[in-house]
């Protein structure tokens, strides 16, 4: 039987340890990894190192002890890099956004971590493949999109479902922030060549940037105070943030994925 060639293309694959920290404590908060026995976790295009799925499985383990995570890497060399310290409950194979699972697991993920993958693809490819990442996903399952800096200081993402994209987050390192619209060159694909007038994404940065601003005083408490204080400002103007707001301390916010989707 003919292998078949995984879908997707060699990316640059830097990665740095703790860079993904940041999504790591947003997925480890999700009510599902605590709801099903025994979760399977997808880091897909973890690198040139398998720092990153070690580093998930480690987090994801203080939740619930019975998850697997299963790295996917299109380049084989570095499958075999992560092959080296795999063990029961961390598996690492050759593929791409079909995201194939290893034959002793289910076949089905409940989280599938894509970051910075699709950065370095063009916008017109990111719909085809989350179409193929979500149709992988388990009945409650979840897909987190998305893109940092180079040691995880910004990060923004969007999570889906099987059916499409539910919300947008920017989780950002606060001491030392001069604005928040610093995020928008960590804005995944599918978001980062809107930021333009007429668009939701750039009316939403202008507004977090405002709100940023006008609680300045309220930084002299701390900057996580001034953040909680910006994000009860957008709540108050009408902004749609979701989620748990105690998640705003950690410099995270997520708002719902219609009021920034490109028009």
């Amino acid at each position: 039987m003919a292998v078949r060639k995984p879908i997707g293309t060699i990316t640059r694959g830097t990665t740095n340890p703790n860079r993904l920290r940041r999504i790591d404590r947003f997925i480890a908060s999700q009510p599902l990894l605590r709801q099903i026995p025994t979760p399977i976790v997808v880091d897909l295009g973890f690198g040139a190192s398998p720092i990153t799925a070690v580093e998930l499985l480690s987090r994801l383990r203080k939740v619930n002890s019975h998850t697997h995570v299963v790295g996917i890497e299109i380049d084989r060399e570095r499958v075999e890099r992560g092959l080296a310290v795999a063990h029961e409950h961390l598996h690492f194979t050759h593929g791409g956004f079909e995201t194939p699972l290893p034959a002793n697991l289910a076949q089905q993920a409940d989280v599938i971590r894509a970051f910075n993958v699709l950065r370095q693809y063009d916008e017109s490819q990111v719909a085809a493949a989350w179409q193929q990442m979500q149709s992988r996903l388990s009945a409650s399952g979840i897909l987190v999109e998305g893109t940092c800096d180079e040691i995880g200081r910004l990060s923004s993402w969007v999570t889906l479902d099987k059916n499409g994209p539910i919300s947008f987050t920017i989780s950002l390192r606060l001491s030392e922030l001069d604005l928040p619209s610093k995020i928008a060159e960590r804005l995944p694909k599918v978001l980062i060549h809107h930021n333009v007038a007429g668009e939701k994404i750039h009316d939403f940065l202008q507004a977090l940037d405002l709100a940023w601003q006008s609680n300045a005083g309220i930084g002299a408490f701390s900057a996580a105070q001034r953040w909680v204080s910006t994000c009860k400002q957008l709540v108050a103007a009408g902004w749609p943030l979701i989620g748990d707001r105690k998640r705003w301390r950690l410099g995270e916010l997520t708002i719902e994925w219609s009021a920034v989707a490109p028009n």
